[in-house]
């Protein structure tokens, strides 16, 4: 288990991490995830002991890392986002290096080693200099070397960096199986890896907490309105005499028909904040005769709810709904197209008046070139 406490890191006047407290329960996989400059690694670094907090403490399960990081560091495996390998060495040698470093016992090294690159599949290059890997494979040997000596928790930072689409899968299988004996704090910028690992997600900007909580709430917080987009087939008069019996529904919204496939019909249906009409919609559709061709939730992707967390947030956390930011991009992107539009026209204006006075003097200069040959 991991506990930050009221974490303070500052260089000069400037707080890289400000008052972060939040705690990472065994078993569970966690991820981090914060813009460029929110104080991410800064964070890693001190969990792991690499340097110290200026205020606040780390608990390691219940050890300070600060007051006895020798014991703390035991119990931590670390992947940096650039792992520390030695590239003239091969992968077995480097391992087996690592391995006497954690103090791993010399009678079992060697099948402690050999455990673990079966684990990363990376016995096929345990012969090869570490400086003729790919990045992936180096990256396989970095998470390798932070499983060695079997640490109770493992802080990965961008552990599918450089991965080819099945080793990413083949990562991820790999972080749930360790999850099941080792707590996992985990950072990436990829949502799509978060949301398929982890339980929860921590968000943090500027170096203070914003939100702690599992991706599905994080997206469903985020979300304006409660409904469901559909797409039916038949008549149009019989689908809004299904509509009217069912209960719950605020307002409808049809999409326009050069959308959707001949013969079908799209539309949004809202209704209130806790109500789930997909079952009853769907029993009042196939009695209508009207062929349910796609149903999807309204809500939001978790990148989405990324990017309005860490601009300003929902109202669920003080700020704005993703709605009024998506809103507000929009209007931001007509007033730029509006802005270009005017400083193209100034232009062609300029260009005119500029073109303007070269025809007048080249007239002029004709003229007096002509009365030049007069005389």
């Amino acid at each position: 288990m991991i506990e930050v406490k009221n974490l303070v890191k500052r260089y000069g006047n400037h707080a890289a991490v400000n008052d972060l407290s939040f705690t990472v329960e065994t078993g569970k996989v966690v991820g981090f995830l914060g813009p460029n400059g929110a104080g991410k690694s800064t964070t890693m670094n001190m969990i792991t002991g690499y340097i110290a907090p200026t205020e606040g403490e780390v608990l390691i399960d219940g050890i300070d890392i600060m007051d006895e990081p020798e014991l703390a560091k035991k119990n931590i495996g670390y992947l940096p986002e650039i792992p520390p390998l030695y590239p003239d060495l091969k992968v077995r040698e480097y391992l087996s290096f690592v391995a006497e470093l954690k103090k791993v016992s010399k009678k079992d090294r060697d099948i402690e080693v050999h455990k673990i690159m079966s684990k990363t599949k990376t016995l096929d290059v345990s012969e090869r200099l570490i400086k003729h890997l790919s990045k992936g494979y180096k990256q396989r040997v970095g998470l390798a070397g932070a499983m060695m000596g079997n640490p109770d928790i493992l802080i990965l930072d961008e552990p599918t960096v450089g991965l080819d689409p099945s080793q990413i899968i083949e990562m991820r299988e790999l972080i749930r199986e360790l999850s099941k004996n080792h707590t996992v704090l985990l950072s990436s910028h990829i949502m799509q890896e978060i949301s398929a690992v982890c339980d929860e997600i921590i968000i943090i900007n500027e170096g203070k907490m914003i939100t702690k909580d599992t991706p599905e709430n994080i997206t469903k917080k985020m979300v304006d309105t409660n409904g469901v987009h559909v797409v039916v087939k038949g008549d149009k008069t019989k689908l809004k005499e299904a509509l009217r019996t069912i209960s719950g529904i605020k307002n409808v919204s049809y999409d326009n028909d050069k959308d959707t496939e001949e013969d079908t019909t799209g539309l949004t249906i809202y209704c209130a904040e806790d109500e789930d009409i997909r079952v009853d919609l769907f029993y009042a559709l196939a009695k209508a005769e009207c062929p349910l061709i796609e149903m999807n939730k309204l809500d939001t992707s978790l990148e989405d709810a990324f990017l309005a967390l860490t601009r300003g947030g929902s109202k669920q956390y003080g700020g704005r709904k993703l709605k009024k930011l998506k809103s507000e991009k929009k209007d931001k992107a007509e007033t730029e197209g509006e802005l270009q539009n005017e400083n193209e026209n100034q232009n062609s204006e300029k260009n005119a008046d500029i073109s303007g006075e070269l025809d007048v003097s080249e007239t002029e200069k004709n003229s007096s070139d002509m009365e030049g040959g007069e005389k």
